[in-house]
């Protein structure tokens, strides 16, 4: 979205979020933030206005105009603090915006009593009002469309009041008029500034939040491919053991260490005996399924350190770092008898399977290669004298 669409999102009389759910969503993300504000407004200026019954008892002294003000007071002073312990539990505009908009009324009715009970001190009256206007607008918290509206009605009977109890003249209504314009329109423009402002931030916060809810998405979705590319590249597709290129890579690696710690180091060469036949026979989809159980077989019968791999076709290549000739043996006789024993579907039931094992030692002379080359060629040994056997180097 453009910068010039996310600034029409937002309505310029208003200051709020033209899309309905968007400007609620907006409201109850600073819904703690303005009860506590507001609370704290509202005690400060129930303070405020509670005080200047000191000035009317100074002006007034005595009379029955002095407790009237003073009742007045009580009650404006006694329902803002109660309203700011409510809007400090229950406040935020999403849901009562009306509940934040009665303090301003109520502050409103009470400053403009003081009008026909103390029309000697309108001039001083006067600099109160504005500050009041200011107070509702930027004191307060407030949506700006209730902060205007009270402010113009404080305005509105104010001046009505001035003239009707305070003897103003039509010039001097004019000048008054002006005056509470001009406080009015300073309040509001701030406000609305303000209030799309917040509102702006509040659009990039979330702007921001999304980027990185995608980039965190995309991340695990690169990681994921990276997972599966390396499970492509470290694993046969066909049988789940480790890719060729794989196990060359950990047997040379395992190799080196065996040599470094002076450790033995076997290595098998496994062939599935027949398996051209089985796949002719039954077809390669039947014969790959063959080969996925014994490659399950295979793995099941080494050990946990332990390596095994596909070599290519129906071979598979085997690592056993820090196993002696005889250990190594022995391992792939039990490999060999778990292939035998390995139960088949019934389809397969006249299929007896079973493979030919060749075992090289390592020396210090050798390297991989040649050490596969060893045990390859003990395999076709065991393939020459008939099959289903385990060859081990001499």
């Amino acid at each position: 979205m453009s910068q010039q669409q996310k600034r029409s999102d937002i309505l310029s009389l208003t200051g709020q979020f033209s899309e309905r759910s968007k400007e609620l969503r907006y409201r109850y993300s600073i819904e703690s933030s303005v009860r506590a504000d507001s609370r704290l407004a509202l005690i400060l200026v129930a303070v405020i206005f509670a005080m200047f019954g000191i000035t009317d008892y100074n002006l007034l002294g005595l009379t029955p105009n002095y407790y009237l003000l003073l009742a007045m007071r009580i009650a404006v002073t006694g329902s803002c603090l109660v309203l700011a312990f409510v809007i400090g539990q229950i406040g935020g505009y999403a849901q009562r915006a009306w509940l934040h908009a009665l303090p301003l009324w109520i502050l409103a009715i009470g400053i403009i009593l003081i009008v026909p009970l103390r029309p000697e001190s309108l001039s001083t009256q006067i600099t109160a009002i504005v500050v009041a206007i200011m107070a509702f607008y930027l004191l307060i918290p407030n949506l700006l469309t209730v902060a205007t509206l009270a402010s113009l009605f404080l305005s509105i009977t104010f001046l009505a009041a001035s003239m009707l109890y305070a003897g103003v003249t039509p010039t001097g209504a004019i000048r008054l008029g002006l005056l509470l314009v001009m406080a009015n329109i300073v309040g509001y423009s701030s406000l609305r500034r303000l209030e799309r402002l917040q509102r702006k931030q509040y659009a990039l916060l979330n702007d921001e939040r999304a980027q990185n809810r995608e980039l965190t998405q995309e991340i695990k979705h690169r990681k994921s491919l990276e997972a599966q590319l390396r499970m492509v590249a470290e694993r046969d597709t066909l049988t789940g053991v480790d890719s060729r290129s794989h196990f060359m890579k950990r047997a040379e690696a395992l190799l080196q260490r065996s040599r470094l710690e002076e450790a033995p180091f076997c290595l098998f060469m496994i062939d599935v005996d027949h398996f051209k036949k089985i796949n002719d026979t039954w077809g390669h989809t039947r014969g790959d399924v063959i080969l996925t159980k014994i490659a399950a077989v295979c793995q099941q019968s080494l050990r946990p350190t332990d390596i095994i791999g596909r070599f290519g076709g129906e071979e598979f290549v085997v690592g056993l770092p820090h196993t002696s000739p005889a250990d190594a043996t022995v391992v792939a006789e039990r490999l060999k008898h778990n292939v035998e024993a390995l139960s088949l579907d019934n389809e397969f039931k006249d299929l007896q399977l079973s493979v030919t094992i060749g075992v090289a030692v390592a020396t210090r002379e050798d390297d991989l290669d040649a050490l596969i080359t060893r045990a390859d060629n003990r395999l076709y040994e065991g393939k020459r004298d008939g099959r289903n056997r385990v060859v081990a180097s001499s």
